[in-house]
């Protein structure tokens, strides 16, 4: 009784009515709030691991943001995070979080290509690249096709085959090795196609960012159409991202 307990505790009920409303039960760490409180702003930063927190105003920057909580452990008067889940975006600089403001984040509708809305609208095919992931957001993104999330029901789908997608997913920081092969299935997926970057890793580089063993530069060199933070990426996160994108009320 008290393992099922447990388990409703950190997951909920099964299946979720309705993706847009539902609640994050249990210990989920969403968007950051950071108060005015004045701490000293110096030290805040040098306890992130990531480098994700930066001074003057105090911000944090969701890319690079692990989600660990040290900045709240040590400073919990000064930063607090939520259960927002809605962290998706398709402007970089609106995952960076700033002193003050509890606003959720949002994509930007005038950068939304017009044909993906038009072409993907009611049908998405997304081919997932581990590209030196660790296989925690590899098996939150599995878990948006199961009974809780059903991520089939509005049309979107993982496949196996680049050659049967409309586009790529993204997880890890993209190592060296697998610098190729994600070229690879990128040129093989047809024309329009879109980019979603899932996770820390993917979007920053995450705690392997400056490593000499990844390569990034295919996303310095092609448009991203969606960042998705977290670590792992919630499915909650990547949904509702991916349905902002499409433009899908509900």
């Amino acid at each position: 009784m008290f393992k099922t307990l447990e388990i409703l505790y950190h997951q909920g009920k099964q299946y979720i009515p309705d993706l847009r409303k539902a609640k994050v039960p249990g210990i989920f760490r969403g968007r950051p709030e950071i108060s005015s409180e004045r701490v000293d702003e110096r030290a805040l930063a040098e306890v992130c691991p990531t480098n994700a927190i930066s001074i003057n105003p105090v911000r944090i920057d969701l890319g690079k943001c692990t989600f660990c909580a040290e900045c709240s452990r040590h400073y919990p008067g000064k930063i607090h995070f939520t259960t927002d889940y809605k962290l998706a975006t398709n402007e970089r600089g609106r995952l960076i979080v700033a002193e003050g403001l509890t606003s959720q984040i949002s994509l930007d509708p005038d950068l939304v290509r017009k044909d993906i809305r038009r072409i993907f609208g009611s049908s998405l095919k997304l081919r997932q690249v581990s590209a030196g992931g660790d296989n925690s957001t590899e098996l939150e993104l599995n878990a948006t096709g199961n009974v809780n999330f059903d991520i089939g029901r509005y049309g979107i789908e993982f496949v196996a085959s680049p050659r049967h997608a409309d586009g790529i997913v993204i997880t890890g920081p993209i190592s060296k090795n697998m610098a190729e092969p994600l070229q690879v299935t990128y040129d093989a997926t047809p024309s329009p196609k879109i980019i979603i970057l899932a996770g820390t890793d993917a979007i920053s580089g995450g705690i392997f960012e400056g490593s000499p063993a990844i390569d990034r530069r295919f996303i310095e060199q092609n448009h991203i159409d969606l960042y998705v933070p977290g670590n792992p990426v919630h499915p909650l996160t990547f949904i509702n991202g991916v349905m902002d994108l499409l433009g899908i009320k509900s």
